[in-house]
């Protein structure tokens, strides 16, 4: 069985830094997954500044997928939508044709306290890359969860282990967040073709006994085989069917060049409304001049 092991590479967000985990060259996408990033854990200060915080933005063509460990996010977004996320909810946001968000640390201005996240990209399917955007939010209790034999596993979207989530996907995925004692196994999902796990906490091995440290993806083909905790562990799983060729750029996904030129244009030019509530401020398209994107599959 043939496995991959991708580490966090380090990314700048001007106050924080993330360990950004997909795309790499080596591989771009895991399923439709098309982007990974892990935000702390670290301890925010009371008072932080609002340059701190994430500015309104845009996407098209993708899904984004935010989960907290620890903290609270306060998102709005064009369609209308406030809404707070706190550890082990789901906020899942369809960017369709366009849509644009803030994420704000509110509460670490008010109270200080940590700060513990991924958000994760699902690219859409063709025939729904132009579907108008939706949000949608998943308290942890309406998740499906198991527990047994040293492993606890909260389902965040898609279906496996025999559950569905009440997440609308758009692609055939799964996506999980488990906890594992030393010791325990959790078998890999065998109706996916594209697999992966990311190590949060821990150390966890391969069915063939390599062994993934913390901070880094362990990405596996189809087949059997479990995961097996050296240590006690947080891991994330996911993957699902492959949704073809991606070009990613700045924000923004599509499976047509032209339609990310047309969405940057679309930015650059103020025709893409700013969330209800947050319409001050943005972020502005970054500077041109960089390689065109290349296709991720």
């Amino acid at each position: 069985m043939t496995a991959l092991l991708l580490q966090a590479r380090r990314h700048s967000l001007g106050a924080f830094e993330v360990g950004r985990v997909l795309p790499q060259a080596a591989r771009r996408m895991v399923g439709p997954f098309i982007f990974y990033d892990h935000l702390g854990p670290v301890e925010l200060p009371r008072g932080l500044a609002r340059e701190a915080d994430v500015r309104p933005h845009p996407h098209i063509g993708l899904s984004t997928v935010t989960y907290l460990f620890a903290g609270e996010i306060v998102h709005r977004d064009s369609t209308g939508v406030r809404q707070v996320i706190r550890p082990g909810e789901v906020n899942w946001m369809t960017a369709g044709r366009g849509v644009t968000h803030s994420e704000r640390f509110e509460q670490a201005r008010r109270e200080g306290g940590p700060m513990h996240a991924i958000q994760a990209w699902v690219a859409l399917p063709k025939e729904h890359e132009e579907e108008a955007p939706t949000f949608a939010h998943h308290a942890g209790e309406a998740l499906p969860l198991e527990q047994g034999g040293g492993v606890w596993l909260r389902l965040l979207a898609g279906a496996a282990y025999g559950r569905r989530a009440a997440v609308r996907t758009h692609s055939p995925l799964f996506y999980g967040h488990a906890v594992l004692e030393a010791g325990a196994e959790l078998p890999w999902p065998r109706e996916y073709p594209e697999r992966a796990a990311y190590v949060v906490a821990g150390r966890i091995a391969s069915a063939a006994g390599l062994e993934i440290p913390a901070h880094e993806m362990l990405v596996e083909e189809a087949g059997a085989g479990a995961l097996r905790a050296v240590l006690p562990s947080v891991v994330m799983v996911l993957g699902g069917e492959p949704v073809g060729p991606r070009f990613i750029e700045w924000n923004f996904v599509s499976s047509s060049t032209a339609r990310i030129e047309q969405a940057k244009a679309d930015w650059r030019a103020g025709r893409m409304a700013l969330p209800a509530g947050d319409d001050q401020e943005f972020i502005p398209l970054p500077a041109e001049g960089h390689p065109r994107p290349e296709p991720m599959s």
